[in-house]
This record gives structure tokens, C-alpha cells and sequence, in this order.
């Protein structure tokens, strides 16, 4: 009897681990349907490689350790910034912007004007060289300007006591007298 007790417990034994083998075959294939997964791996965008050459305007020599600052935008939105500074040679290199974005391109560098411009990226690498102007005289209201924008001194005659007024054209002459 303990003989048939322990064959029917072996066979179970044996249906069971059968069993056992064709559900974690139908688990494992379920694995490779991947339209049931929550979060699916999605590609990073291509990005551009944007070297940035920083130059004196006056010299052509390169700024070194000049703040480059790429704002990316959305539309008219920033957002953020990453900020690197130039090397020994003028340069900064940066290679994580997306293809397709629009990059709000600032330069500040001391003793020099703050450069600003939009740049679109479009290619897989793009140079940009920008020259950097020493500040201009301040602008101020109380002087004229040409259309250029540069303040334009006021001609003045020299105040000399010695000279004599000019008459006003527009000032009736002065009565004379008449012959009768």
C-alpha cells in the first residue's frame, strides 16, 4: 500500500511540475507582447553640435572666459538656460540643443557690450561668430541725434562781445524820413 501511495504521489508530482512548465512558457511569451506595457522606451531627438566664437570687434582677438548663455524657447516662452563659458581660444561648444528649436543666443562678457540675437537650428553643426563691441557713449535725451543714433553737438558762435547783433529779417525796417 505504501508502494501505490508513493507512485500516485509521484505521478501528481510529475503532473504538477508539467503543468508548472507549460504556465510559465505561456507567461514568458506574454512578455513579448510589448502593446500592454505602461511605459515604452522613446528615442532621444537628433541634436546639433553649436560651436560659439567669441571675438573682440576692434582686434579680432578671442574673449576668453566669456558667459555664453543658450536660451531655448517655446514659441515666445523661455525655457531655462545652460550657461557655459568660453576657452582660452574664444570657444564655446555645446551639443545637447534639438534639431528644430529656436535658441535665444546671450553673450556677456566684461568691459563689452551684452550681445543677444534668436538663432534657428536647423543643421546638424553650426558656427556662430560674434564680434563683441566696447560700450558707446550713453544715450541721453537732453542731446540732438542724427538718424544713426550719435549725438550731434549744437553749433554755437563763440560769444564775442565785439560783434555786433545781426538785424532780424523778419523785423520791419526802420522808418525813414521821407522826402516831400
Amino acid at each position: 500500500m505504501k508502494a501505490m501511495v508513493r507512485r500516485s504521489l509521484f505521478r501528481l508530482f510529475v503532473i504538477v511540475a508539467g503543468l508548472g512548465l507549460v504556465v510559465s512558457s505561456v507567461v514568458a511569451g506574454g512578455q513579448d507582447d510589448t502593446s500592454k506595457r505602461g511605459r515604452k522606451y522613446k528615442l532621444p531627438l537628433p541634436t546639433a553640435r553649436v560651436e560659439v566664437t567669441i571675438l573682440r570687434d576692434f582686434n579680432g582677438k578671442p574673449i576668453e572666459n566669456a558667459a555664453v548663455v543658450f536660451h531655448p524657447m517655446a514659441g515666445e516662452k523661455d525655457e531655462g538656460n545652460m550657461e557655459l563659458k568660453t576657452n582660452e581660444d574664444g570657444k564655446a561648444i555645446i551639443d545637447v540643443l534639438p534639431l528644430g528649436d529656436t535658441v535665444r543666443l546671450q553673450v556677456i562678457a566684461k568691459g563689452y557690450q551684452t550681445y543677444g540675437e534668436d538663432y534657428k537650428i536647423d543643421r546638424p553643426s553650426i558656427a556662430i561668430e560674434v564680434k563683441m563691441k566696447r560700450p558707446g557713449a550713453q544715450y541721453s535725451i537732453y542731446e540732438a541725434h542724427d538718424n544713426s543714433g550719435a549725438a550731434v553737438k549744437p553749433a554755437t558762435p563763440p560769444a564775442d562781445s565785439t560783434t555786433k547783433p545781426k538785424a532780424d529779417a523778419t523785423a520791419p525796417p526802420a522808418a525813414q524820413p521821407q522826402p516831400n
